[in-house]
């Protein structure tokens, strides 16, 4: 695997194999995309303007403001931005599987002893993609795509296949 720098990933988009929906310019990186947060929900209830307050030690969930789409032959991992983990987040995601179209939902955790502040529109996460050794068989979309097309933060699977 391959990581694609920011030439490759503008190319990705021109010629299709990449989607990203409200593409931002500042959002490009050397070598991926900063994802924004659209939407943030805690203990159920969903935010989606202004600044958010997540109380310390409190589950959140946040949903990109971009919905991604991948060919069948490139992935991607996500990276927490650092001027998060500096703040107390913690947080764990998955990997985007090749063929996956939708925004995504990531979960996190403020697991500082303050209140943290995210402003909705914020750069959230990284994702870094990467090009594999060959298409896939079954794209994420044709295999399980239990969260194809989702908007919005999702908890559920979209798709029950």
């Amino acid at each position: 695997m391959a990581i694609l720098s920011d030439r490759d990933i503008l190319y990705g988009i021109q010629s299709g194999r990449i989607g990203i929906s409200d593409y931002n310019e500042r959002s490009l990186t050397p070598n991926g995309y900063d994802l924004r947060v659209a939407e943030i929900s805690i203990d159920g209830k969903v935010y989606n303007e202004g600044t958010v307050k997540v109380p310390p030690k409190t589950m959140f969930f946040v949903s990109t403001i971009e919905r991604v789409r991948m060919a069948d032959d490139v992935c991607g991992n996500l990276w927490l931005r650092t001027s998060w983990i500096r703040k107390g987040t913690i947080s764990a995601f998955g990997m985007v599987d090749a063929g996956f179209e939708g925004t995504l939902t990531l979960g996190s955790y403020n697991s500082s002893d303050k209140e943290l502040e995210i402003p909705i529109g914020e750069r959230y996460c990284q994702l870094v993609f990467q090009t594999m050794t060959s298409a896939s068989e079954k794209s994420y979309e044709k295999r399980s795509g239990h969260y194809q097309g989702q908007t919005g933060v999702t908890l559920a699977p979209v798709n029950k296949k």
